[in-house]
């Protein structure tokens, strides 16, 4: 099977954009490949997460990549600083890494101009990205659109490394991406990606009431002024969710109501509320199942650690080899 490596940083309970616009995919993936699913905490003090919330916001995120269906009997589930090789590996890395393709990621460019002070690790970012992946010999990650120009510098790491220090064979594959279906979710304000730091939000945990208080005001088709306008379906953000939770006769049925205005938007907001439930409520079910198993959690990141450092020391003992170092003495 072929090996594949994702992340996703631990902003706390997933929200529906990272389940339709990733880890459902990840749940996919794990019935044909060799999977590891990487909570990433390292990656999100570059954002100067708030150390008092990360713990608890990196097991929440642990919680409900549990709770959406990633196994830990088909999967590897850690979290990035548990194993500590993913360091040690971006090091050795930034010295095949330019600075001149560092400085000209576009994510690099719109972050640093939001901060006073450039954080080096905003920097640096990609290569520990590249790291996360060739520690593991991964031969495809799934990515939003947002993340193709990295996994590009990483194929572009691992080639400059396969050159100074294989003589040009492949000692890392140069991972193809994997798009996922729903490649950019936007948010309730139907204009931005859907990001809890914008508050456009729905937790894939809350409960149906406190969806349907987030949907009731979320943007729709501007052209429908009242219940009497019809509408064009195809722009409508309630829609593109339809799409992604309804079956296919209810989305006809949806867009038919809307473009004859046979249905006001609540209406289409309170079908779309109902079938979000038939998916998230076994979800729900399964994180209240996960709670009430005190140090669940945390086995199966120590578990998901042992197994994943087995394969990064492997790696990194043998491009430490590679790269010349003076082994330590055993015993």
């Amino acid at each position: 099977m072929s090996r594949v490596f994702s992340g996703i940083q631990p902003t706390g309970e997933l929200h529906i954009g990272n389940w339709l616009g990733a880890v459902r995919n990840w749940v996919e993936l794990q019935a044909a490949h060799d999977c590891l699913y990487c909570v990433v905490d390292l990656h999100a003090i570059t954002g100067r997460a708030g150390a008092g919330t990360l713990t608890s916001r990196t097991r929440d995120m642990a919680l409900s990549l549990l709770a959406v269906g990633v196994d830990p009997a088909r999967a590897i589930l850690f979290v990035q600083s548990h194993v500590s090789e993913h360091t040690r590996l971006q090091w050795l890395l930034t010295a095949v890494t330019p600075l001149g393709d560092l400085e000209r990621m576009t994510q690099f460019k719109d972050k640093s101009q939001r901060v006073e002070s450039i954080p080096a690790g905003l920097l640096c970012y990609p290569i520990l990205q590249a790291a996360d992946i060739l520690l593991y010999h991964a031969t495809a990650v799934p990515v939003g659109e947002d993340q193709v120009q990295h996994l590009e510098l990483t194929r572009e790491i691992a080639r400059r490394w396969n050159a100074e220090y294989a003589g040009g064979e492949g000692y890392f594959p140069e991972p193809a991406p994997l798009l996922t279906p729903a490649r950019r979710i936007l948010g309730l304000d139907g204009q931005a990606k859907m990001s809890k730091s914008l508050g456009n939000t729905i937790g894939l945990l809350e409960d149906p009431e406190a969806i349907w208080q987030k949907l009731r005001p979320a943007m729709t088709d501007p052209a429908r002024q009242t219940r009497k306008d019809p509408g064009t379906p195809e722009v409508c953000n309630i829609y593109t969710l339809h799409r992604h939770f309804s079956p296919p006769a209810v989305q006809e049925h949806v867009a038919t109501q809307c473009r004859t205005a046979g249905w006001g938007c609540l209406d289409c907001k309170r079908v779309l509320a109902d079938q979000m439930e038939t998916h998230l409520g076994p979800i729900r079910a399964r994180a209240a199942e996960l709670r009430e198993t005190p140090g669940r959690i945390e086995e199966v990141l120590a578990d998901g650690a042992a197994r994943a450092r087995t394969i990064a020391r492997r790696t990194l003992d043998e491009v430490e080899s590679r790269m010349g170092f003076l082994p330590p003495k055993e015993g």
